[in-house]
């Protein structure tokens, strides 16, 4: 199997996970605060990334950027946190489709700090793509001053500010102090409140915590595997089948069915984000062969 069919597969598995691990987050949220949630889940990934933690302590935490770290590890941790919360108040299609409004968010502050071009062509494309957010955020006065739309959109935002800091930090810090940062200091953060929303879980609902955790970090792992084999592009697009995965557990775990308002939305998203994923890599590979 070639190395393309490879990746697909694996991003097809890392997709259909992370659905996964949202769903059974929305079923643990009716339980647990979702900063709970989030710390149990950043425990998994510490103990996933401890070894490479150990082999490269106390180097991996010696950074010369220090102000850009703090800016990334509060931004994962919205980003994070709202992705859980999100699935709490929204259902399940509606909360993974608004979180996709990172790819317009992440081309605005590329262009911004990392002094991307962004032409008209490009600049159109984010626009399409910030109407489509709108339209599943719901086109009415009552739909825009809900404030439940706007979490997984919040958390859009700090994700893309996490991937513009990695952007940067990686010209200059190695794999293992970015590793190290965010495994650590993300759970940290949400081990704060913990003394006032901490709920003690039965054996039976501690599992399900660990299998959000386990399930999240497994995806994690899966993902960046099928990028090392495939194209971003590629990649990039099969994204959003956690768009149909949603759809259906949504479906037949929670009994949601998407409102026109998500699928036209959802729809909008889809062909401009693709449009700026594709049109990026054929830029990359133009300069490659310039």
């Amino acid at each position: 199997m070639s190395n393309t069919s490879q990746a697909i597969l694996l991003a097809f598995a890392a997709t259909a996970l992370f659905a996964i691990a949202a769903a059974l987050a929305k079923v643990a949220v009716q339980e647990f605060h979702f900063l709970q949630i989030l710390f149990v889940r950043q425990v998994i990934v510490l103990l996933s990334a401890l070894p490479t933690l150990v082999r490269t302590f106390p180097a991996s935490l010696k950074t010369g950027h220090p102000l850009t770290h703090g800016l990334r590890l509060l931004a994962a941790f919205t980003a994070l946190s709202s992705g859980i919360w999100a699935v709490e108040v929204l259902p399940l299609t509606t909360a993974i489709t608004l979180a996709f409004a990172q790819i317009f968010f992440t081309a605005l502050l590329a262009s911004k700090f990392l002094n991307e071009p962004v032409g008209p062509q490009r600049l159109i494309t984010i626009l399409v793509g910030f109407i489509g957010v709108v339209i599943v955020m719901r086109p009415t006065v009552d739909g825009m001053l809900n404030i439940h739309a706007v979490i997984p959109v919040a958390g859009a935002f700090g994700a893309a500010i996490a991937v513009v800091c990695v952007r940067k930090l990686s010209q200059s810090e190695s794999t293992a102090t970015l590793l190290a940062y965010q495994s650590v200091f993300v759970g940290l953060i949400a081990a704060l409140p913990l003394p006032w929303v901490w709920v003690t879980p039965t054996a039976l609902e501690l599992s399900l915590l660990i299998a959000i955790g386990v399930i999240s970090t497994a995806a994690q792992w899966i993902g960046v595997k099928a990028l090392r084999l495939g194209e971003a592009s590629v990649i990039g697009n099969v994204e959003y089948m956690k768009l149909i995965y949603a759809a259906l557990i949504g479906y037949f775990v929670f009994s949601e069915i998407p409102d026109r308002y998500t699928i036209i939305g959802a729809a909008i998203i889809i062909a401009s984000s693709a449009h700026i994923i594709h049109r990026e890599t054929r830029q990359k590979a133009q300069a490659k062969h310039a």
